[in-house]
């Protein structure tokens, strides 16, 4: 086909796609409805059809009041924790009256079961309740934080601790878990960056996936599965300013780019259910967008679950500004499309009334109604309400040693080498006193972090301490001074320094435990700081002058600007928040019996001031790399480099690995063809090692501008000293598309450069060119 410009190209692909021979856009396109046509899901067996349990449902319905069907779609809090700002007293005599569907912060078996009665035995139609719990990365066992999850780039492992969180939850009586918080975030001054998977959306939506399955399993009639939540349904990631609960703001290309598509693929992997965001999307808060929530998320993504707020985020609407009362919210929540109302109790003080008054179908009332007891079913409590609430099956399952060898597992797979200076680390034989110093060397409170549901805090943790002594060499000896402070009003202060500096100077290696106190991260926990809060920079500055080698162990659940501590100490471990069986996963790696395979699943500024920076940004008309050393008129800052101090995808091993050139199998493909890029990786280090190799594509001119750098692709792979292996990727024009100009959905003609690296700032480099 000869060239052609891009307008028309662009008419050209509407066409074929009217003709049928082009596929839909994959974001913004209406599922197959054909009987003969395959679920838009590829792990979601809860979506077959049942039509007994059809009859079973609208049976039930039919002897349905109004006010017992506004029942079902209330949620609240039990007494047994509380997340939010409100409890609703009498909770108890609501599930009594028939006026409460579901109940969340309610766990164990004994104490489920006793709620669960209330609800079949004391109710007229005996509808048994759904229990729900912020089980994000971990139940009793936990895991580290979702973003260190995430800097394993092990979709098995990550599958595998949802997997296990399911197990322990589910036999504590729970059946729902809000997790996984798929929302893209760019911006480490928002608390909630731990809760998620980082900056990039191709890694983003596959961890979304692997956490979906990794709960719902494959059968959710299972007593071992638990329901999992899509959050924050959208874009609650960019809150502005990095400032929890803030507005949000964006193009509509952005949302459909960068935010909407790991709620796709949780959609895709099945998610029973989806959290509505806080955050206004568009000048309309998310849980009244009907946008949102019908036109996208059922219309267009054909998503069959249920739709929960976040806390009394239907409330929310009022200080908002977009309703005028909880009455009009109420309306306005249900008419979006949303189902369930969390702990606001606002469709069960109002809705009625506005049905009543026309404001709001009962046709509506019924979808979502139908929505839930769907799930119930699914789940079997209509066979059993008990079927959770098992104490045998409890006391058999919390804690087991399989679990807790999985989550160390884990945490050492999450654990990020940044620095090793002349390759201190791993610590050597000769190193006989080890100084753990630093307000996180001893913390158990510290080690699982937030958001760490029903995890001891007190007693389980392994601490950095004790898995460094536990694992030490025989004539090793480790001894801890706490030496400083990460409360914020301790800066400045010099308790505790003359104490760990005495410990430094008598010891062979300092390892300095710092970074944020575990509830410095979270929800409602964003800073305009990314430092190490409290006197630490103080003591680590104090701490080189007693010229001891100085290992860095970071845990927080954000990036951490480090930039003195880069330059300055010897060896970086980005360590997060690792969990129950944190300490031992961090003395495997400094010991050496673990080799480091963790990479930054997020950019690490140089300082607050370079935020948002992310490695998929846009090029600008003055790049700094068109201008001369110095040069004043480009793109840049006066008094920082614009690089990050550790880009996306980073992370070092104690191996090393080479990269061949890359080869690609034809230098031009046309749409459906594939491209194969292959690459040879060589550990030419002195020990065996793990490689996350990652793909990377540019698309160079567009009809809108587009990425420096996208990932397209990545494999960890296992080499032994000297072994070397081929990796071959696959892309086609799919992988390529993007929402172009006309907010279509596809891939346009062009050329592309094409990197194969360990990171996205480096890599081997090719071109091709999608034609016609």
């Amino acid at each position: 086909m000869p060239p052609i410009s891009r307008n028309l190209t662009r008419l050209t692909m509407a066409t074929l796609l009217l003709a049928g021979q082009l596929s839909p856009a994959p974001l913004l396109a209406k599922p197959a409805t054909s009987a003969s046509a395959k679920a838009p899901v590829d792990a979601a067996g809860w979506m077959r059809a049942d039509p007994k349990m059809d009859r079973f449902i609208a049976d039930l319905m039919a002897k349905m009041t109004l006010d017992e069907k506004i029942g079902q779609l209330t949620l609240l809090t039990s007494n047994w924790e509380s997340t939010g700002p409100t409890m609703r007293e009498g909770y108890k005599d609501d599930i009594r009256a028939g006026r409460v569907g579901a109940i969340f912060n309610a766990y164990t078996a004994k104490y489920t079961r006793e709620l669960q009665a209330l609800a079949v035995e004391g109710t007229r139609l005996k509808i048994p309740l759904i229990f729900g719990y912020d089980v994000i990365h971990g139940h009793r066992t936990i895991f580290p934080i979702s973003l260190g999850e995430a800097a394993s780039w092990d979709l098995q492992a990550i599958k595998k601790a949802a997997r296990i969180s399911a197990i322990e939850a589910s036999a504590e009586g729970i059946h729902w878990t809000f997790s996984p918080m798929v929302d893209i975030a760019r911006d480490p001054r928002w608390g909630r960056i731990s809760e998620g998977a980082g900056e990039d959306v191709y890694l983003g939506s596959l961890i979304a996936k692997a956490r979906v399955r990794g709960y719902q399993g494959e059968d959710l009639s299972r007593p071992d599965t638990i329901l999992a939540t899509a959050k924050h349904f959208a874009a609650y990631g960019a809150a502005q300013a990095g400032r929890d609960y803030h507005t949000v703001d964006m193009s509509e290309r952005t949302l459909r780019d960068i935010y909407l598509p790991p709620f796709k693929a949780a959609t895709d992997a099945g998610a029973a259910t989806f959290m509505t965001s806080f955050n206004e999307v568009d000048g309309v808060p998310a849980s009244g967008s009907r946008y949102l929530l019908t036109d996208v998320l059922r219309e267009k993504w054909g998503f069959k679950g249920f739709v929960v707020t976040d806390y009394t985020s239907i409330n929310e609407m009022v200080p908002h500004g977009y309703s005028a009362d909880l009455k009009q919210a109420g309306e306005q929540a249900m008419n979006a499309g949303v189902d369930m109302d969390m702990q606001g109790a606002v469709y069960m003080e109002n809705l009625a009334k506005s049905v009543a008054e026309g404001k709001v179908d009962t046709a509506r009332i019924d979808a979502a109604v139908k929505s839930i007891l769907e799930m119930k079913y699914r789940l079997g409590l209509f066979d059993d309400p008990y079927r959770y609430a098992d104490e045998k099956r409890e006391k058999a399952t919390i804690y087991k040693p399989e679990f807790l060898d999985a989550a160390r597992d884990v945490a050492r797979k999450s654990i990020v080498l940044l620095k090793n200076k002349d390759n201190v680390l791993p610590l050597a034989a000769t190193a006989k006193s080890i100084a753990v110093i630093g307000p996180l060397g001893n913390s158990k409170d510290d080690m699982i972090g937030s958001w760490s549901a029903a995890g001891d805090r007190k007693t389980r943790p392994i601490t950095l301490l004790e898995g460094l002594q536990a694992g030490a060499p025989k004539g090793t000896t480790v001894a801890y001074a706490k030496g400083a402070s990460y409360a914020f009003e301790d800066a400045g202060k010099q308790d505790g320094f003359a104490e760990a500096l005495a410990l430094a100077a008598k010891s062979d290696v300092v390892i300095a435990a710092m970074g944020e106190r575990w509830d410095m991260t979270g929800e409602a926990a964003s800073r305009t700081s990314l430092d190490l809060p409290g006197n630490q920079q103080a003591l680590l500055e104090a701490l080189k002058r007693t010229g001891k080698p100085i290992i860095l162990v970071l845990m927080s659940g954000r990036p951490n600007s480090i930039e003195w501590a880069d330059t300055h100490v010897d060896a970086i471990l980005e360590a997060w928040y690792p969990g129950t069986m944190g300490g031992h996963a961090i003395a495997d790696v400094l010991y050496g019996d673990y080799n480091p395979s963790g990479k930054l699943p997020v950019t690490f500024p140089r300082n607050v001031g370079q935020v948002p920076i992310h490695y998929d940004m846009k090029n600008t008309g003055r790049p700094i790399e068109l201008g001369a050393p110095g040069a004043k008129y480009v793109s840049r800052y006066l008094n920082t480099p614009n690089t990050p101090l550790y880009p996306f995808g980073f992370g070092l091993s104690y191996a090393s690995f080479a990269y061949s050139p890359v080869t690609l199998n034809k230098a031009k493909i046309r749409p459906g063809e594939p491209l194969t890029a292959s690459v040879t990786v060589t550990n030419s280090g002195a020990r065996a090692g793990e490689e996350v190799v990652q793909l990377y594509v540019r698309d160079l001119v567009g009809s809108v501008t587009r990425p420096v750098k996208e990932l397209k692709g990545f494999e960890k792979i296992s080499l032994k000293k000297g072994e070397k292996r081929t990796i071959r990727f696959t892309l086609t024009d799919a992988d390529l598309a993007f929402t172009r100009q006309d907010m279509s959905w596809g891939s346009e003609p062009g050329q592309y450069t094409l990197w194969i690296g360990p990171s996205s700032a480096t890599g081997s480099e090719a071109s091709f060119e999608l034609t016609e």
